[in-house]
């Protein structure tokens, strides 16, 4: 059983810095990429950024220059560095392990999984 663990989200003013966490555990052989997903209400699901195991990052415009992903693919962590937070930036954000793998091939499948969410609120 694989699960994704994220922390780090809250409350903060305009202008201000949030370190989110993600953990992964359970059963891993290997994980393509991890990154960080959020959805505003009302709004679809969209990239926040990505990181793969050979340290390749990539970033929705939106955020670029603001926000910094990380990573420790051997210990199956993912961090997001989010500074000069703006209220657009409010949502739920999700940890996501892409191309994931509980055993070599071909004894598994490549499966994406997601963590359950932790909530960023940026206001005054």
């Amino acid at each position: 059983q694989v699960q994704l663990v994220e922390s780090g989200g809250g409350l903060v003013q305009p202008g201000g810095s949030l370190r989110l966490s993600c953990v992964a555990s359970g059963t891993i052989f290997s994980i393509a990429a991890m990154g960080w997903y959020r959805q505003a209400a009302g709004k679809e699901r969209e990239l926040v950024a990505t990181i793969t195991s050979n340290g390749y990052a990539n970033y929705s415009d939106s955020v670029k220059g603001r926000f910094t992903i990380s990573g420790n693919h051997a210990k199956k962590t993912v961090y997001l560095q989010m500074n000069s937070l703006e209220p657009e930036d409010t949502a739920a954000y999700y940890c996501k392990a892409e191309r994931l793998r509980t055993a070599p091939p071909p004894f598994s499948y490549e499966y994406d999984y997601w963590g359950q969410g932790t909530q960023v609120t940026v206001s005054s």
